[in-house]
């Protein structure tokens, strides 16, 4: 049986290496030792995630350890068994059940093997070997095509189980994996387009569709069996029963779909995301699809773009597609987007009518394009970071400034969009302007003006202006602007009312 102490010793080699040739060859090395049933547990874990996804335990249940163990004694498979234990613990008590077993498997662990389960735990793994390296580390160990692990990853949506496939079975395996009804597949993503203009340059002949705020899914018919997925492949079927309904009224009995599960105002406007969201058990949602992998008992994922939309006009009516148009030229994608936008929509998303359906990848067939909201913000706070980014400030508390010149009111934190550079210079920066700190976080005088990019601006209940940034990035820090200039609260409110 393979110890915690060979994995953690590859995360370690892992974390120490730049080159992704070198993360391969060690993660490749650890593969070829694994026994069968410790497989999807080890490449789960060095890919940063739990195979039970969550099991309820949060940093609170950490935060004391036990003194660690001088000799390494634990394996790949008793820690597997003890986290899904774990787990599964529910009813009265729980929490503190949770933290006791947690507890008790840390004490069994020396040093180093604490340091990694605590990094598993809180999603903080931070060594680079995430689904793409792990993936060529397949590849490698087993000796097989990339291409080959990919598909197959692609089509049975788990790592750990094409790797075991991998493993065992080589390349005459993978080639048998398929695309199984009721069984998600990993979705396609788009990748970020600059403009409308750049995206055409770089895909073309191209359609323009209207990129929509809601949850992504996806949805499988089976004869009168529905199943419905989210983009993490969850299964979310009894939570949407509108979109059960949408599924088993169309004209086939097989068919696998990709579109998007929304909340729609009478007058056709999308409702804000926490709408969406918390409408996923309440009841209330719409679906508009578009795209379509299988069809009437024929797979379509390697069929052009065009062909799968001419399928999937097909096989549903107009007013359960997102809207698309074919864009000969940049001025005919601007009247979708300028629609788009005027329905309340986010922007659109531009996709190749000759690419086929490139699961799991952010790839060239799809680049979605929508306006970046700025705001010039002032720095309340900052944590620490996590793995790699260890020793520096990481996390930023965003704070507009009240129109009065009052106060500050915050926003919600980021630690997106920084480079190492950049990290660099502001926990120096930070670190001079400190007035106060906690175990967590540096508190500042608010002096450091930083340009946010965000996608838009949601009501919060957490935050004391009641708004939220939406997928906030740091695009520059701003030491020549004084906080005094800063945007204020009313251009953030003024920006939530318009989207409404």
């Amino acid at each position: 049986m393979t110890l915690l102490r060979d994995v953690v010793e590859t995360w370690a080699a892992v974390r120490a290496t730049s080159a992704r040739g070198g993360k391969v060859e060690r993660l490749a090395e650890l593969l070829r030792r694994l026994e069968p049933p410790e497989i999807a547990a080890a490449v789960a874990w060095l890919s940063g995630e739990l195979t039970q996804r969550q099991i309820g335990v949060g940093w609170a249940a950490l935060r004391e350890r036990p003194l660690p163990a001088a000799e390494p004694s634990l394996t790949v498979a008793e820690i597997e068994a003890e986290l899904t234990r774990i787990g599964a613990v529910s009813g009265t008590g729980s929490q503190t059940a949770r933290r006791e077993g947690v507890r008790a498997l840390l004490a069994r662990a020396t040093e180093d093997e604490q340091r990694f389960l605590v990094a598993l735990l809180l999603g903080d793994i931070g060594q680079g070997a995430l689904a793409g390296v792990m993936t060529d580390a397949v590849a490698a160990a087993a000796d097989v095509p990339k291409a080959d692990v990919r598909r197959a990853l692609m089509l049975r949506g788990d790592l750990g189980a094409v790797t075991a496939i991998a493993l065992n079975e080589g390349a005459p395996g993978l080639h048998a994996v398929t695309l199984e009804l009721l069984r998600p597949v990993q979705p396609m993503l788009a990748s970020p387009g600059d403009d409308l203009a750049t995206a055409l340059e770089r895909i073309s002949p191209a359609a323009v569709e209207y990129k929509l705020d809601g949850v992504r899914v996806q949805v499988h018919r089976l004869g009168d069996e529905v199943r419905v997925f989210t983009r993490t492949l969850d299964d979310i079927t009894a939570r949407v029963p509108e979109v059960v309904a949408a599924a088993q009224a169309l004209p086939v009995d097989r068919a696998v779909l990709d579109g998007e599960a929304i909340a729609l105002r009478a007058d056709g406007r999308p409702e804000p995301f926490q709408v969406t969201a918390s409408r996923m058990a309440a009841g209330g949602l719409s679906v508009l699809f578009f795209d379509v992998l299988h069809a009437g008992g024929e797979d379509l994922i390697d069929r052009p773009g065009a062909e799968r939309f001419e399928a999937l006009a097909e096989l549903v009516p107009e007013a359960g597609r997102v809207p698309r148009a074919v864009a000969p030229d940049a001025e005919a994608a601007s009247a979708v987007l300028d629609d788009a936008l005027a329905r309340g929509h986010e922007g659109v998303i531009v996709k190749s009518l000759e690419a086929p359906y490139a699961a799991g990848r952010r790839g060239a067939g799809w680049l979605k394009v929508k306006p970046r909201h700025t705001l010039d913000l002032v720095v309340l706070a900052a944590e620490w970071g996590h793995g790699r980014r260890r020793g520096w400030l990481s996390n930023l508390h965003l704070g507009a400034r009240e129109p009065d010149g009052s106060g500050w009111v915050m926003l919600g934190k980021t630690f997106k969009g920084l480079t190492d550079a950049m990290l660099t210079w502001q926990t120096e920066r930070l670190l001079a302007l400190e007035s106060g700190r906690d175990d967590w976080t540096v508190y500042v005088r608010p002096e450091l003006v930083v340009e946010i990019a965000f996608d838009g601006v949601q009501a919060s209940s957490r935050y004391p202006g009641g708004v939220a940034l939406r997928f906030a990035r740091v695009l520059r820090h701003r030491p020549d602007k004084p906080a005094a200039e800063a945007d204020t609260i009313d251009a953030v409110l003024a920006i939530h009312t318009a989207s409404r």
